[in-house]
């Protein structure tokens, strides 16, 4: 009898402790509603960067500039969705075809080589979580990807990635990166710097789109290659110009475009950290320091 009633006590416990972790999550759950009408200020990311830069007494960089997706080259937003996540415009924010293909393949392969984290998905944890593996938050990441999905169009999602993922040690966002790696507005970036751009996006603190190692430059090619194959431009050489909003052509496809066989993406985009960083060309990370 008194075993029974331990058991029962414990069980009424942890029921009354998971409802309070219940409810508590409901009361700090982000209101992903609000960013239909406001660009966040600042992302979970920034904040936790510069809490590293603090405890390791380097000086605290945040470059970031909003533009509205307008404003961002075609070129960009093409090598982004080919690199990244092909299908983001036909899944609901997560893509379980490419998670069923990536299990498979990492399992033949016995380590990650390839990931199935979407667009949507790394928005999520940009903006509120932490780099942990751990499954709490890999659950908080998939409650807030639906809530972005449900909340938001296709389009303003894409707008706020391409506005908050990091580029580089205190780069945020297309327009810091344009500026800050070649000195011009994200509006006129070329095919050959959005690919390069979009090569990095995978570890954008140790890889550099302005000098890239043997492995990013083969990133680069294979990003070239599929926009190619998408018909984002014409695979015959043509001269390099600076792209406009006007003088490009606005590829981004519909949200009820229906691709035969969206790409996968290149490989995992990990937590920009170094021992995420697979394969044995993994450089030590630049100094943070450095400009």
């Amino acid at each position: 009898m008194k075993k029974r009633n331990r058991r029962r006590n414990a069980l009424l416990l942890l029921s009354l402790l998971a409802a309070a972790w219940l409810g508590y999550e409901w009361l700090v759950f982000p209101d992903t509603a609000a960013l239909a009408r406001t660009n966040p200020a600042s992302t979970a990311w920034m904040e936790l960067r510069e809490r590293e830069a603090r405890k390791d007494k380097r000086p605290v960089r945040r470059r970031h500039q909003w533009r509205p997706l307008s404003s961002i080259s075609p070129h960009l937003k093409n090598a982004v969705l080919v690199t990244e996540d092909a299908a983001f415009f036909q899944h609901e924010g997560i893509d379980y075809d490419e998670i069923r293909e990536a299990m498979k393949i990492n399992l033949e392969k016995g380590e990650i080589v390839r990931g199935a984290s979407t667009i949507t998905q790394q928005l999520a944890k940009n903006l509120y979580l932490s780099p942990s593996r751990s499954p709490l938050r890999k659950a908080k990441e998939l409650l807030i990807t639906r809530s972005l999905e449900k909340n938001l169009t296709k389009r303003r999602i894409f707008e706020l990635y391409l506005n908050v993922i990091e580029w580089g040690d205190g780069i945020y966002g297309a327009e810091a990166a344009a500026r800050a790696y070649y000195g011009k507005s994200a509006a006129h970036l070329g095919r050959d710097e959005a690919a390069a751009l979009a090569a990095v996006i995978i570890n954008p603190r140790r890889y550099s789109p302005v000098n890239p190692n043997r492995r990013i430059r083969s990133r680069i090619r294979t990003i070239r290659a599929r926009m190619e194959r998408a018909r984002y431009y014409p695979a015959t050489p043509e001269p390099e110009t600076e792209a406009t909003p006007e003088s490009a052509s606005e590829s981004i496809p519909d949200p009820g475009a229906n691709p035969d066989s969206p790409e996968p993406p290149l490989e995992p985009t990990l937590e920009p950290t170094p021992e995420t960083v697979p394969g044995p060309e993994a450089e030590p990370e630049r100094n943070p320091d450095a400009g």
